[in-house]
């Protein structure tokens, strides 16, 4: 029997390292967010996206908080760069205030929107799969440096769906966009998220764009999009 080798038809990209400075996050958005965390809460805790998140903490952290309480806890989580869902959705509507002031642009890599519109040219579907919420995730592609480049992308996956270094997570996008795993690659510069979706079935290329990248031997690397071999 003949075995048949099927074609990428997918892409599905983190951002931190990837498609975007790990520094812009680090350096340009936490501090944002903690700069604004406790005003914005003040001013918002009543709306229902934010109190909807409020609870959430409240659960995880296993007591009822003040507002303060709960910036409190938000800003130390800030500083450990916690995947925590409440901390990522609160971030993601402090980051949405700052670029509709033309305070934050969302960085991107030269790269980056060359090749994004050059495969999606090409037919392939594009998704993302980040620890920062799917509301920052358009925030970043869609006020980028570059312009807008959410009209690429067919949909986006943040931790709602699982941690980034479980297999698990990946079956869920698989069976979200309907393909199988050969036919679909994943881009990150994180190895264990590389062994995560590999274990799901996806194809697998690690961005090493900085030097302090921990390489991962067991996946293709790239030093950017013009290395990622799809065929």
């Amino acid at each position: 029997m003949l075995s048949v080798v099927l074609m990428i038809k997918a892409i599905v990209t983190d951002i931190e390292g990837t498609t975007s400075s790990i520094d812009f996050v680090h350096q340009t958005l936490f501090p944002y967010a903690k700069k604004h965390l406790r005003t914005f809460l003040r001013a918002h805790a009543d709306e229902p996206a934010v109190r909807e998140q409020l609870a959430a903490l409240a659960r995880d952290v296993g007591r009822t908080l003040t507002v303060d309480e709960a910036a409190t806890e938000l800003e130390r989580w800030i500083d450990e760069d916690r995947k925590a869902t409440p901390l990522k959705t609160l971030q993601g509507l402090i980051w949405r205030e700052g670029y509709a002031a033309g305070e934050l642009y969302g960085h991107v890599y030269e790269d980056t929107p060359v090749f994004l519109h050059r495969w999606h040219q090409q037919g392939l579907r594009l998704y993302v799969y980040s620890s920062g919420s799917e509301e920052a995730q358009k925030l970043i592609f869609g006020h980028s440096d570059a312009g807008d480049l959410t009209p690429l992308f067919s949909d986006y996956f943040d931790t709602r769906i699982g941690g980034k270094r479980e297999a698990a997570s990946y079956r869920v996008i698989l069976d979200r966009i309907a393909l199988p795993g050969d036919a679909v690659m994943f881009l990150s510069d994180v190895g264990e998220e590389l062994d995560a979706a590999r274990n799901a079935g996806m194809r697998t290329c690690q961005l090493v764009r900085d030097a302090k990248t921990k390489t991962a031997l067991q996946h293709p690397q790239a030093r950017d999009f013009s290395e990622v071999v799809l065929d």
